[in-house]
């Protein structure tokens, strides 16, 4: 058996969510994935959702057999007790592939290290960022907050 490990934030899922983990699984036969702590999560703002709100939403989908959240301070704790055969990167995620497999076998780990390609979504429209949709929520929210502020008289009347 082929266990796969794939690893992120995962803060408002979106579909190229869902085709990272997608490609992770089809690398084995079982797929987990490590949510990453907030108070982890220094590369980027600290993810809108909890741990635990994101780590149910990650458990829900197909591909994922199992979802942890990560280790409050070692990342190696979890992927120890994993022992994964392989880890999945996203295609844009910061890690860098030879550093990652160096300290997966300075840790006793025998694993290699893959990235998945660029999300291959077949559907117009599909917004592949939380960052892009957070903007586009605060975006309309701040429109439709200024058109109920307006006076009555400055409101589009109906034709």
């Amino acid at each position: 058996m082929t266990t796969v490990l794939a690893q992120g934030t995962f803060d408002v899922l979106h579909p190229g969510h869902v085709d990272y983990l997608e490609q992770a699984a089809a690398r084995g036969d079982e797929l987990h994935v490590i949510v990453a702590r907030s108070e982890n999560v220094t590369h980027k703002p600290s993810p809108v959702l909890g741990d635990e709100q994101r780590r149910r939403m990650v458990a829900a989908l197909d591909p994922v057999d199992e979802a942890h959240v990560g280790h409050p301070s070692d990342i190696f704790v979890p992927l120890e007790e994993i022992d994964p055969d392989v880890v999945v990167l996203g295609h844009d995620q910061h890690h860098d592939e030879a550093d990652l497999a160096a300290a997966l076998d300075a840790h006793g780990l025998d694993c290699t290290v893959e990235r998945a390609d660029p999300a291959d979504v077949d559907f117009e429209g599909a917004v592949l960022s939380t960052s892009t949709i957070l903007r586009r929520i605060l975006d309309a929210r701040q429109h439709a907050s200024a058109a109920r502020m307006r006076p009555p008289t400055l409101r589009q009347r109906p034709l």
